[in-house]
């Protein structure tokens, strides 16, 4: 299926030959350019687009970037006109508005979150860029203007909005006037000066003006544009043109028509005959304009309006596609349908068969309601429904449907059905359950044969497969209500009821029966009922879905602690998109899962790669959950990497783009920015949040709660780090409730964090042996799946036990290993990196050389690495060897913490020269 977006409203028009220039609108436009906006607004036919074209063809040597949208009435719809204008800064500046389309599809996520995503990524262009809106009069209506508002007010100061428009927008021009940040361009800066207009005049018509019958049109167009051009066409091939300017009067609209009056009575019968029958389309083709006229000669005919400047305007560089100028196409239609009434509603429906036959189901529904056959148009929405579901198109099935007769849509329960899907999936409940129950009510009764009104389907086949999406969608609607076991008993009937061949049906009722069990912390059911989803929509083409089912069965994989399964589920949903060369969209969240395992996995750099990938893979490769899963994960690189501004920044937009799209909020952002607070310190903010989110060790536990409860524990830590009674052991309480509910829901991943806490709570209390013991069950747990983070993020207090085990068990590779990663990637921003381990204090692992105690006499100093070699007369890599041996017997992975550390240890006072 054709895609929705029509490329050529993202063009910047062509300067047509014999534009007259006009720097000084240049000029007006430059210094506009340094102001947040630049409204240009006048009636039609006043040059606004050329003006603005032709500024920015000289702006372009100055290095400027160009985002231009040339609206239409479709765009006064939010998800039309959202989608286009984050599309065309998209084109310009790659890598801005990455994630944000899929957004705009679902109500649930505000147009002002998808915004505030997208000024963010404004705010670090190095360039300057102008947004163009053209026509914006079209779509200027309460539904946009919010959000326009919201846009305007927030712009980075290196972009510059320019908005053409025949009517002042509602937006806050006074308060924009008042701060000097808008510049006005109005048609009496717009109209033809005298100059102008001669120079114009003497192009298009030649030398048969002379200077009076120059002036008098100046004087009685006043400048306008489009009354010039219209003169010029009607002056071609006369001979008494000084009689006809002498005669060349009246107002604006009746000057429109008198002219283009004019231009059409001399155009040959046969050019009339094409410019009235094809003014019903939007867009002109060869092959659009032959089916609409009946003729063969489309394509030589635009060709030949095109050289003629008759108002017609290229919209590509193949001459394939064009339009009729805004106006000239306006007055077209009311001498059509003035003329000829009764071929309008044919002429529509010839142009509505013609999309249909070319797969672009958009514009026929469109010519369909023009020529009033709502049943066309309903049959045609009808047999587009599967292929818009298929490519997340539910805003297109919405507007449609409720474009269409409430009498039309009430006996056709396909569209009733399909319109249930649309509105649930944009997170539109309201009426929904009546939607189903009316149209199984009109199954059952046209089942029954004693309806008494007759059942409407464009495919016959239709019906069979509408009982099973019915029992799906109450499944659906029962887990947004909380009620897991009515999920599951609705999915197990739609299973039962969907007809043989409905792969799709099949697979969402599995796949909402999985998110039941997800949620109840049932991940061996969820894992088996989503891989039954992945082999339905494998079986009905659905690979775009694959990929989002593979995410969350890699999710869970994760959580089981099954790294290695949830990279092979990755990597092979990676192999399904490349061998669908059509599908893009969901791959851009493969990558980001990619991410998390190198990351868990201590390898920063292949974490790094995959979030490049999923980057460079642009918005249209992520699923609704994408833009929110990417910002959490570089948040965590961008900490490890010192960034901790950038990494909260990051966090918070992930909280403001997050769509959980059915899927139970396991890992909640605003925990994960708790933990990042903790790690530095600022254990008010931390303690903050979970007094907001009301938890106590008391609570019930659940799965979906365990990040957040796992998250207070952290914070009760660092609270109380070595108080073996009261709030210590009501810590230690606490984790060991946790660690039973994981073991007994099979969440390996959260049992080996909660062991890895106890065995700090365990230290902090001065119990050396439970401490390494838990450790070491950990480490056995994790091992075999190459965990890494969980252990060395914690910093100081568990290198200090890991330390301590290797002392113990010699021969065991694993703890070595994860020492050397905290020392490689820095681990000491782990919260425990503030207090200093127990172990650490009581007595050294392994004693300092005499040398070791040497650099640590000097590294408690104000010398430098490179003084200090300098001073022991060794090479700098020398030195660092002797410093990372240092750093691992203390169990510190830096030198103010070893500093501090052998202090209390008296290490320094007892080393070689002190």
């Amino acid at each position: 299926m054709a895609s929705p977006l029509i490329e050529t409203k993202l063009y910047r028009p062509r300067l047509r030959q014999g534009v007259v220039a006009r720097p000084r609108l240049g000029e007006f436009l430059s210094r506009g350019s340094k102001s947040r906006m630049t409204l240009v607004s006048a009636p039609a036919g006043f040059g606004k687009t050329t003006a603005v074209a032709e500024w920015l063809a000289g702006a372009a040597i100055d290095g400027r970037r160009v985002a231009w949208l040339s609206l239409d009435a479709r765009d006064s719809q939010p998800a039309s006109f959202w989608t286009y204008l984050v599309t065309a800064l998209q084109r310009a500046a790659p890598g801005v508005g990455a994630g944000a389309l899929p957004l705009l599809q679902s109500a649930r996520t505000a147009v002002e979150t998808v915004l505030a995503t997208v000024l963010n990524e404004l705010a670090t262009l190095t360039h300057p860029l102008d947004l163009i809106l053209d026509d914006y009069h079209l779509a200027d209506t309460p539904d946009i203007q919010a959000g326009m508002t919201f846009l305007l007010e927030h712009l980075p100061p290196r972009v510059h909005l320019v908005i053409c428009t025949r009517a002042d927008p509602a937006l806050p021009l006074a308060r924009l006037r008042a701060r000097g940040e808008l510049v006005e361009l109005r048609a009496a800066d717009l109209r033809f000066t005298a100059d102008e207009t001669t120079a114009y005049l003497d192009g298009a018509v030649g030398p048969k003006l002379n200077a009076a019958d120059i002036d008098a049109l100046e004087q009685r167009t006043e400048g306008w544009i489009a009354a010039l051009q219209l003169a010029a066409l009607s002056m071609r091939g006369r001979d008494d043109v000084s009689r006809f300017v002498a005669g060349f009067a009246g107002d604006d609209r009746y000057v429109v028509d008198y002219l283009v009056e004019e231009v059409l009575g001399r155009q040959s019968d046969d050019v009339r005959d094409f410019l009235l029958r094809t003014s019903v389309l939007n867009r002109l083709h060869g092959p659009l304009c032959d089916a609409v006229t009946g003729r063969r000669d489309g394509k030589a005919m635009l060709e030949l309006l095109d050289r003629a400047n008759l108002f017609v305007d290229r919209l590509d560089d193949r001459r394939r596609w064009y339009r009729y100028h805004h106006l000239f196409a306006d007055v077209l239609r009311t001498h059509l349908a003035d003329e000829r009434p009764g071929e309008v509603a044919s002429l529509h429906r010839r142009a509505g068969q013609w999309y249909a036959d070319a797969g672009e189901p958009a514009p026929a529904v469109g010519h369909a309601l023009e020529a009033g056959d709502v049943d066309r148009a309903a049959d045609l929405v009808e047999l587009a429904i599967p292929a818009l579901q298929r490519d997340r198109q539910e805003a297109t099935i919405c507007g449609w449907i409720k474009d269409l007769p409430d009498d039309i849509v009430r006996v056709r329960p396909v569209l009733a059905v399909g319109l249930v899907g649309a509105l649930m999936t944009r997170g539109e409940f309201e009426g929904v359950e009546e939607r189903l129950n009316g149209a199984e009510r009109l199954l059952g009764d046209s089942e029954q044969g004693g309806t008494t009104t007759e059942l409407v389907v464009a495919d016959r086949g239709a019906p069979a497969r509408l009982p099973g999406a019915i029992e799906m969608y109450r499944s659906a609607l029962a887990l947004v209500r909380g009620d897991p076991s009515a999920t599951v008993r609705h999915a197990r009937r739609a299973i039962d009821r969907a007809a043989a061949d409905d792969h799709v049906v099949r697979a969402a009722a599995a796949a909402l029966s999985g998110l039941a069990s997800w949620g109840g912390g049932d991940l061996d059911a969820a894992h088996a009922s989503y891989s039954a989803a992945v082999e339905g929509l494998l079986r009905a083409g659905y690979v775009a879905d694959v990929l989002g089912c593979s995410i969350t069965l890699a999710d869970i994989r994760i959580t089981q602690g099954r790294l290695a399964d949830a990279q092979r589920t990755y990597e092979r949903a990676l192999r399904l998109a490349a061998e669908a060369p059509d599908t893009l969209r969901g791959t851009a969240d493969t990558y980001v899962g990619l991410s998390q395992i190198a990351w868990e996995r201590g390898d920063a750099a292949a974490a790094t790669a995959h979030l490049r990938r999923a980057r460079d893979l642009g918005e249209l490769a992520g699923l609704p959950q994408h833009p929110y899963r990417w910002r959490v994960v570089r948040a965590r690189i961008l900490d490890a990497e010192g960034d901790r501004a950038g990494a909260l920044d990051l966090l918070d937009e992930a909280e403001r783009v997050y769509t959980g799209d059915l899927s139970p909020n396991v890992r909640p952002v605003p925990a994960t920015r708790a933990r990042l607070l903790l790690t530095h310190g600022n254990l008010g903010e931390a303690r903050d949040w979970a007094r907001r989110q009301g938890l106590t060790t008391d609570d019930e536990l659940s799965y979906v709660r365990e990040y957040e409860h796992l998250t207070l524990a952290r914070i009760l830590l660092a609270a109380h780090p070595a108080h073996p009674s009261g709030t210590g052991l009501a810590t230690a309480a606490f984790l060991r409730r946790l660690l039973t509910a994981a073991e007994n829901g099979g969440r390996t991943a959260s049992v080996i964090e909660i062991l890895v806490l106890q065995a700090r709570v365990h230290d902090a209390h001065g119990d050396s042996g439970a401490a390494v013991t838990a450790l070491e069950r950990a480490l056995t747990l994790a091992e075999p799946q190459g965990h890494v983070r969980v252990f060395v993020d914690d910093g100081p207090p568990v290198s200090a036990l890991l330390t301590t085990l290797v002392r113990r068990r010699p021969g065991w590779a694993y703890p070595r290993r994860l020492l050397d990663a905290a020392h490689r990637i820095g681990g000491s921003t782990g919260e425990g990196a503030r207090t200093t381990s127990a172990a650490a204090r009581r007595e050294l692992v392994e004693p300092l050389s005499e040398r070791e105690s040497e650099v640590l006499r000097l590294l408690a100093g104000d010398l430098g690495g490179p003084d200090i070699a300098r001073r022991l007369h060794v090479s700098l890599n020398t030195l660092r060897t002797h410093t990372r041996h240092i750093y691992t017997k203390l169990g510190v992975n830096n030198r103010r913490e070893a500093v501090r550390v052998a202090s209390e240890l008296d290490l320094i006072s007892r080393a070689p020269g002190r």
